[in-house]
């Protein structure tokens, strides 16, 4: 039987203030006393919000720390860690030892926990008795225990040290959360929250710590009203004319400061697809990773590193660091496991840029393609070393895009000649056929002679060098990257429907496939219809629309086949020339081009349906 009752309450003060002003404001500023007011029962009070005032505030990013008041704040930031949960007292009856005296029965000692204080302050063996000073012993049948759960909330803007954004002359640090009873499990790792907060001093000796008891939970995702620039929405009302050409047009421009226009325009497509396809929901994982094959590395990752900054939020991986999660034991005396997030779970909504793979060693592929397949991250706590009864397992969703290089083999002479290349003959490089099958879309980086990457980077290079802040290009082609940025969080935000024609077409595409790819390796690791849905409605959302057409459709079959191709070889579809873009589009005449392309191809797709899936039908 428990030695006194718990009692939980959620408190709006804004509430208490309008009913009882000296109650409202004793909750906000000594929530201490608010509790003692309560007699014979353990009274927790959990204010839901807090006045928006500055002084009910606590940015994670200010020093120092801890001469503030002990009271209520609010404070956001994003999990990095988090323990496992664990056992607390939540309450204790102690019974005087000398059986003369009053103490020795009923409920005179009674000791909670209250916010700040370790287990060590509720129960002890060195108690002595009010009345007689005799010492008291604990009644261990009438302890009562709780569930416990330590985090560790970091500034968001700390995460910018491990995107490619230039490092600001700030000093952030992580503060670690106390999360007690119903609050156990209410926040992940890589998440954004908002959290009401009591500071705490804890004591362990010789250290005293600064922490906070955590009141209430809420997860928390900053919204920015982004509109769309005028240049955009005059090229959207200049290219309403066909699906198609909006997004071509601003793939061709996209990454101008890196890479001149017209320059690897699948892969900046690919690459604008998944900034557009994050979403940090667990009930839509709309992944797209992009595996991008090169003979020159060096141009690609200066891309994929531009491009970076434009999710809303960006990890760039180090191969010193750690992908997806580590361990250590806890500093704060529970002296469990501490799960420390990897880059994988702190791109949680976001983009987890690898470099090259073939910096990788073996071990690290094998762990790269498992995570990439199952989209999952297991912990293994061995319990030996963490003092626990039993070996736990845990898993972390992944719910990030992976974005990665790959220096591929060199094609043979009579490939490289030729302007369309059976795409299936490309050389995997170093990468195993496996790994690269566990990324949604593989890209192969490859121009033709007239375009060689090589002379179009020395001519960029020069002309950025002797025009200073003059612009490169033409007019049409100047859309700034702020431009980009928000036309990609605009278009992050828009909510599509499935038009009927474009679910016939991916569903009829992805049976006719199945059917055609008999050889069970190539069936097995096909992209999946998700995949083709991810990328159609990308391409519905990069044209700022609200419903995928099937035009969406057909550039998802045809980035999924080039992709499928690319690993296996073997396509039933015949690519238009340059597969999805010509070598640049600079003239109305290049996007009729290639607007007729595609057309052939949709009619292509849809006779290949015809005859493949009806036979499944049948």
């Amino acid at each position: 039987m428990g030695a006194v009752y718990r009692f939980s309450f959620d408190v709006s003060p804004s509430d208490v203030l309008e009913l009882d002003a000296t109650l409202g404001d004793c909750i906000l500023h000594d929530p201490l006393k608010a509790v003692s007011l309560f007699q014979s029962v353990n009274v927790v009070l959990k204010p839901t919000h807090l006045p928006p005032f500055p002084d009910y505030c606590l940015d994670l990013s200010e020093f120092p720390r801890g001469y503030g008041p002990m009271r209520p704040l609010a404070l956001e930031g994003l999990v990095i860690a988090m323990t496992r949960v664990t056992k607390y007292t939540q309450g204790a009856r102690f019974l005087c030892s000398e059986g003369m005296c009053p103490c020795s029965r009923g409920f005179h000692h009674i000791r909670v926990h209250a916010p700040g204080a370790t287990e060590s302050a509720t129960v002890r063996s060195d108690f002595t008795c009010f009345l007689c000073s005799s010492p008291l012993k604990e009644d261990v049948k009438s302890r009562v225990l709780g569930d416990k759960q330590l985090v560790e909330l970091m500034h968001v803007r700390a995460v910018d040290i491990l995107g490619v954004h230039d490092a600001a002359s700030l000093r952030y640090q992580s503060v670690t959360l106390f999360l007690r009873d119903e609050l156990c499990n209410s926040m992940r790792i890589g998440h954004l929250y908002r959290v009401v907060g009591i500071p705490a001093h804890v004591h362990q000796w010789p250290n005293v710590t600064w922490s906070v008891e955590a009141c209430s939970v809420q997860p928390w995702n900053p919204k920015c009203s982004c509109v769309v620039s005028s240049n955009f929405q005059n090229l959207q009302a200049a290219s309403a004319c066909s699906p198609w050409r909006f997004a071509a047009i601003v793939a061709n421009s996209f990454g101008s400061p890196v890479i001149p226009p017209g320059l690897y325009n699948t892969l900046k497509l690919g690459l604008l697809l998944s900034l557009v396809q994050t979403e940090d929901n667990p009930d839509s994982p709309n992944h797209l990773d992009v595996l991008a094959l090169t003979s020159d590395s060096l141009i690609i990752d200066r891309l994929m590193r531009y491009s970076l900054p434009l999710a809303s939020r960006g990890i760039h991986h180090e191969l010193t660091g750690e992908l997806l999660a580590s361990l250590s034991r806890d500093e704060h005396g529970a002296g469990t496991a501490n799960i420390h997030a990897g880059s994988a779970l702190l791109a949680s909504g976001g983009v987890c840029l690898l470099g090259d793979l073939t910096c990788y060693k073996k071990d690290k592929m094998d762990m790269l393609q498992s995570a990439l397949e199952s989209r999952t991250v297991s912990v293994f706590i061995p319990a030996k070393k963490y003092g626990d009864d039993m070996d736990q397992q845990l898993s972390f969703p992944i719910q990030c895009n992976f974005w990665a290089l790959a220096d591929a083999a060199s094609p043979c002479k009579k490939t490289a000649r030729c302007d369309n290349v059976v795409l299936g003959s490309v050389e995997m490089g170093s990468v195993p056929l496996q790994l690269a099958g566990a990324f949604g879309l593989v890209v192969q980086c490859r121009e033709t002679s007239s375009n060689h990457p090589l002379l179009s980077m020395t001519v960029h290079t020069l002309r950025q060098a002797m025009c200073t802040g003059e612009p490169l290009y033409p007019a049409c082609m100047q859309f700034t990257t702020q431009d980009y940025k928000e036309l990609l969080a605009h278009a992050r935000e828009l909510k599509v429907d499935m038009s009927p024609e474009a679910e016939r077409m991916i569903h009829g595409y992805y049976m006719a496939s199945r059917r055609v790819r008999s050889d069970s390796t190539q069936r097995s690791s096909f992209t999946s219809v998700k995949l083709l849905i991810s990328l159609a409605q990308a391409h519905a959302k990069l044209s700022l629309r609200t419903q995928v057409l099937e035009e969406d459709a057909v550039i998802a079959v045809l980035l999924c086949e080039s992709s499928v191709t690319l690993k296996h070889g073997g396509s039933a579809l015949v690519f238009p020339p340059d597969a999805v873009f010509p070598c640049a589009l600079h003239d109305l005449d290049s996007l009729h081009q290639r607007d007729l392309r595609l057309e052939e191809f949709r009619k292509q797709i849809l006779h290949f349906v015809h005859t493949y899936a009806a036979c499944i039908e049948e």
